[in-house]
Parts: C-alpha cells; structure tokens; sequence
C-alpha cells in the first residue's frame, strides 16, 4: 500500500478489505465510490474546547462509512448516502475558505475511505497556502497500514474508541473485530502525534485525544475502554468521554439502547473517570448540546 494510486481499484483500505474495484464502479461495505463525497463544510463549534475554541473547527464531513452503528447520530450521511461528489481541487479550495474563515484547523470526519484522495487535498492545499492544522477524525476502525499513508499529513488524530467487547461492536455496529483493529489503530496515531501540543489559548496544535461514547446499559464496557487506555497508553494521553447519547436511526431495535444514560451511569462513569486519573474531558449530562449537527444544509458546499 506504499503506492495510493491503485489502490481503489482492489480496495482494502479498512478492515473490510472489500476488494472492490470503486475506479469501475463498484461498491463495498462503506458505498464509496472513486469520486469523494461530501455532506458539510463548514464551521462547527460542538467540538471539544480544544478542538472548537471560539473560532470553530472548519469541519468535512464526508458521505459513507465502514460501520453500521445503530445509534449513529450522522446516520444520514454515514448509511444514507446523503452528499455529494467533489473534485480534489475544489475540496482543496474548501480547505483555504474555511482557514480564511479563522477555522482552528480542518477537521476530516470519518475520512478513511478516501484517503488517498486526502493525502492529494492536503498536498494542493498546502501548497496553495493551508497551514492549520488537519484533524482525522475518525471511528477507530482503521488498518495500522492505511494509517501509514496518513504520517506527516495529519496533526491531530482524534479518534473513537467505542468497544472493549466485539459481542457488542457486532450488535450494535456490525463488525466482529472492533477491538483489535481500533486497539492498534490508536498505538498507531500516537506513534504518529504523541499527547497532546496547545498554544497559548488551549487550542491543540498536535496529538491524539480519545473519545468514547458511554452508552446506556453498557457501562461494564466503558469502564474496560478507559482501563485500557490507562494500562495500555503513557499517562499523558488525553480522552474525551461523552454522554450526548440519544436514542436515534435504529437503536429502537435494541431496547437496551433504546433511551438515554441515567443520572447513576453517569455519575458511575464520571468517578471512573476519576479513579483512572485520567487527563482530558467528560461531557455533562445536563449539556445535551448535539456535537453534531442532525441536517445538512448541501448549499455549504
């Protein structure tokens, strides 16, 4: 995978490994086809404080995914397909509007389908002027290999890491293998970035911060995500961990997911948190502020 040139024509740049030739046509597990597809550009200010500030985070969200969350808030752009294809120097130009916008850094969502065609943006932006940092934000889902390619193109990795249990990654996400493969992918990010770099007003310049969505009735598999990341991971990691979580696309079909986090699995979760001695942030389950936004208005584009 050294070469991104051919890659989309048998591609195994997730875990999937599809092996599906998208410079045809064809289309595997995340429906992306060989153009990159875009739902949002745009400023977005639900980020952590680090990542948002006051100026916002110029954010790209792009169309597909390679899970299947049933509880996925961006359902309609990760599974619904909703967006549309754009050319690398018109992505490019997106990337300079929203630095001249003030955005503290380009903020790539769910990306790892595309990231070839990433590596080409970055690489006309910079070279037409981009200096922000660039963010992978990502599911956690990732080859260490097609991380690889990302080195000395992204800044700042921030990634999900959603499942200590593959029982569960598999109800509720539709994949088997979550844990090895997203346990790996964040040694991998933090060979790449280390812990975290902020200037002088808190913004982060460099590194990875974690984040874990704490999901109801599943609190056992939080607490093994965060003692994880402590016994795994050096002590000046960061992590995000949130409690936005609401009963959205599917999770209907699965009553244990079918409300919100009670107050005691919160306060459960939170003194975890602080038993660990973890560094980073924990969302207030008061603040139900959505990080993401639920409609996509396309004329952004």
């Amino acid at each position: 995978m050294n070469n991104t040139k051919n890659i989309l024509k048998e591609c195994t740049l997730c875990p999937h490994e599809c092996k599906v030739n998208r410079e045809i046509g064809e289309l595997g597990r995340c429906k992306a086809g060989k153009n990159i597809k875009v739902a949002l550009c745009n400023l977005h200010y639900y980020e952590e404080p680090c990542i948002s500030g006051k100026d916002g985070s110029g954010t790209v969200f792009f169309t597909g995914c390679n899970m299947l969350c049933k509880f996925c808030q961006n359902y309609k752009i990760s599974q619904q397909n909703q967006g549309k294809e754009i050319e690398v120097e018109e992505l490019a130009k997106e990337f300079l509007r929203l630095q001249d916008l003030r955005a503290n850094n380009i903020n790539l969502v769910t990306g790892v389908m595309y990231i070839p065609k990433i590596i080409e943006t970055i690489k006309l932006a910079r070279k037409e002027g981009l200096k922000i940092p660039i963010v992978y934000n990502s599911s956690g889902y990732e080859k260490v290999e097609s991380l690889k390619l990302l080195e000395g193109y992204i800044d700042i990795y921030l990634p999900d890491f959603k499942y200590y249990d593959n029982n569960l990654s598999l109800k509720l996400s539709g994949v088997s293998n979550y844990f090895e493969y997203a346990t790996k992918a964040i040694k991998e990010m933090y060979r790449q970035v280390g812990s975290p770099i902020f200037d002088k007003e808190g913004i982060i310049k460099r590194g990875i911060i974690i984040r874990h969505l704490v999901l109801p009735s599943y609190i056992e598999n939080s607490k093994k995500v965060l003692k994880w990341i402590k016994e795994n991971l050096d002590n000046d990691i960061y992590v995000s961990v949130m409690a936005q979580y609401f009963p959205t696309n599917k999770s209907k079909e699965v009553e244990e997911i079918n409300r919100k986090l009670t107050f005691d699995e919160y306060k459960e979760i939170e003194n975890y948190v602080f038993d660990l001695n973890l560094k980073g942030y924990i969302q207030d389950l008061e603040d139900e502020e959505e990080k993401y936004v639920p409609d996509f208005d396309m004329n952004s584009l």
